[in-house]
């Protein structure tokens, strides 16, 4: 899951959206059936084929990529629709950096995804070349590869509208104060989910997750590989889920870390209004953290004090945008990141505190957009639109405007930090011109080996019931629960209680520590001595 706070056209940060009038689908936006019949199968089982015999013209990267040796850079073809394995295709970027080990202790390739959807894994391969310390024991054992998946980046990106408008700020309030503030949201999500199908609708029918898993399966095929070793967070998890379903004999080792719920009726339109829920924990926990550095930060002594600070700034920057810039959508999207991530605790509360102490540069600077940066604003945008297109493909979404306004009002109540950003992020999905089709039911299949499964127990974006529900899906799984924590992403972090585990599945194969794990929390941040002055 991607709320990861990109103001979008609709006037959100990245996790939700919404439409105008009474909202009705069209023709084209009717539910189908899961797209992974027979032809499907027969295709990528084609494609793979071919893409064995071709592998990937490995080269150094081209310039403006920005990896240098020697991580290698290369292209596998796949097709447009597996139904038609001979017809179009695209390009699947990848890259990979070598083991670091002998040749008896590499043990493959370790292909790796880090959510979104829209996310690019391109990086991935960096730390083997920086020697991250989490990382040096199995960059040993394999290459780690990274990929653009379809749409993102450099394998035929998809777009939704012009970059440089999409980064505009300020955006509009996200939180409605009238009807008249809900239809003028409405609309921008219609006029955006309009522009992906007028800038990318050739592409829109085939921009979901059971594609994007054949096309992982035919990356493996490139790569020479028999069987895949992946890797998978947030988002990932999900494409790691329905790709073990799909090709459960394919998979040698994969670990999913902060768990995506798999269940068919959580796609997607479920999923987010429970991720609202569990940011507004999350996002109450730092400001918890923030009162307890009351002497580092001066934002208020208690929770409630930090809190209602919070409340004082939205509203101040409602009246008046900052530096004309950061408003309320702004200010979301860059506080959320104190919720998805323990890292940007200290930063969010550093720039904060700057800004109540009398300098406004850091925050206008961290929430508001950098029109001269129009490389990132293409990838924001394209990010964006992948994540929209991707979601709204998947599943079939409400197309009442009177159950959207009901459901997220409700969640509202309790959940008032990011609710209406998120659903007017999503809100293109009920007027969506591309087919929505069935999630895939994701299980155990003969073959399928055991998984492991990371997560915290406080995780914002994808709350801890999805890691249950998909370890009850894949038998003979191991859940490792960091208790007491809640940051995203938990294989990229210090607690050698997962470390260690996660590197002997890798090495060995084995799940070590019992049927399931228990782990205390890894360490919670720690402000610098001085931040600001009172």
């Amino acid at each position: 899951m991607r709320p990861n706070a990109i103001a979008g056209a609709a006037g959100t940060v990245l996790a939700g959206t919404l439409v105008a009038g009474f909202l009705s689908a069209p023709a084209a936006g009717a539910a189908q059936a899961v797209p992974g019949g027979a032809a499907e199968a027969k295709g990528v089982k084609i494609a793979a084929e071919h893409a064995a015999k071709t592998g990937v013209q490995w080269q150094d990267c081209p310039a403006d990529w920005g990896f240098q040796k020697p991580i290698q850079c290369g292209f596998v073809t796949v097709p447009v629709d597996y139904a038609k394995p001979n017809g179009r295709t695209i390009k699947i970027a990848v890259d990979r950096a070598k083991s670091t080990g002998t040749a008896s202790e590499r043990q493959g390739s370790l292909v790796y995804n880090p959510g979104g959807p829209g996310g690019s894994g391109l990086r991935f391969p960096t730390k083997v070349t920086t020697k991250n310390p989490l990382y040096v024991n199995i960059a040993k054992a394999y290459d780690f590869v990274g990929f653009d998946p379809r749409g993102v980046g450099h394998s035929a990106p998809i777009s939704c509208v012009d970059p440089q408008e999409f980064v505009k700020a300020p955006k509009p309030d996200p939180v409605p104060s009238s009807e008249a503030d809900k239809r003028a949201q409405r609309k921008l999500a219609k006029e955006y989910a309009d522009g992906c199908f007028e800038r990318s609708g050739d592409l829109l029918p085939y921009m979901t997750t059971t594609n994007t898993a054949r096309d992982v399966d035919v990356v493996r095929a490139a790569l020479g590989e028999k069987k895949l070793n992946y890797l998978g967070v947030s988002y990932g998890t999900y494409l790691g889920a329905v790709y073990g379903t799909l090709f459960p004999t394919h998979v040698r080792r994969m670990i999913v870390d902060s768990v995506v719920n798999p269940a068919q009726d959580n796609i997607w339109y479920k999923a987010n209004l429970e991720q609202d829920i569990a940011f507004e924990g999350r996002f109450k926990d730092w400001e918890k953290w923030v009162a307890q550095h009351d002497d580092a930060f001066h934002l208020g002594t208690t929770q409630a004090k930090v809190h209602q600070n919070w409340e004082k700034l939205r509203a101040s920057a409602k009246a008046k945008p900052i530096a004309g810039l950061v408003g309320p959508a702004e200010l979301i999207g860059w506080f959320q990141k104190a919720a998805y991530y323990d890292s940007s605790w200290v930063p969010v509360a550093q720039t904060w505190s700057k800004y109540v102490a009398g300098d406004e540069k850091p925050l206008v600077q961290a929430a508001g957009p950098d029109m001269a940066d129009k490389a990132g604003n293409i990838a924001s945008e394209n990010g964006n639109a992948v994540y929209t297109a991707v979601e709204c493909a998947d599943a079939k979404w409400p197309t009442s405007w009177n159950k959207w306004d009901r459901d997220n009002t409700r969640v509202d109540r309790q959940a008032p930090f990011m609710t209406w950003s998120n659903a007017w992020m999503n809100l293109p999905c009920a007027t969506w011109k591309g087919p929505q089709y069935n999630p895939i039911e994701v299980t155990t299949h003969k073959g399928l080996p055991q998984t492991l499964i990371v997560q915290s127990d406080r995780d914002a974006a994808t709350p801890y019931e999805g890691a249950v529900e998909l370890h009850k899906r894949f038998r003979g799984s191991q859940l490792i629960t960091e208790k007491g924590a809640g940051s995203h992403g938990v294989t990229g972090l210090v607690n050698p209680c997962i470390n260690s585990k996660v590197d002997a599945y890798l090495l060995t194969g084995k799940l070590t520590g019992g049927s399931d794990v228990t782990c205390t929390p890894h360490a919670t941040p720690v402000p610098p001595k001085a931040t600001a002055t009172k």
